[in-house]
């Protein structure tokens, strides 16, 4: 027989079961996006104001083109689950599922359209 108590059940667990593993991929997630994203802004921001084939060379380039399409994923991965865990602390019935279907989808497209006008610049 195995005794186990109260504590070695619930270490590691949130009430979901799974809030350690969420709580650890948004914190690994917000320093990653913590370093990209000002990278990806000192990029994007000395392509303002150049021509339509200055920012296309620059885009073109592997790193600016990887750099930018980790920061659509990595980025919106963190704003999806981050907002469900908002509508899923804070709604219920219902608008909880519509909400989160919404946000679900919502953060996909953005994504796919991201990579694909990424992809129509850099190849």
């Amino acid at each position: 027989m195995r005794y186990l108590t109260d504590r070695k059940r619930a270490e590691g667990k949130g009430a979901s079961g799974t809030g350690t593993e969420h709580h650890w991929y948004m914190t690994v997630s917000a320093v990653g996006l913590a370093v990209m994203v000002p990278t990806f802004l000192y990029i994007f921001g000395s392509t303002l104001g150049g021509s339509h084939e200055e920012v296309l060379a620059t885009f073109q380039r592997p790193f600016v083109a990887i750099l930018s399409a980790m920061v659509l994923v990595v980025g919106l991965n963190h704003f999806h689950r981050g907002a469900r865990v908002l509508i899923e602390d804070y709604m219920r019935g219902m608008n909880r599922k519509f909400a989160l279907i919404f946000v679900i989808t919502f953060s996909y497209f953005l994504m796919a359209a991201g990579l694909y006008a990424l992809a129509k610049i850099a190849l």
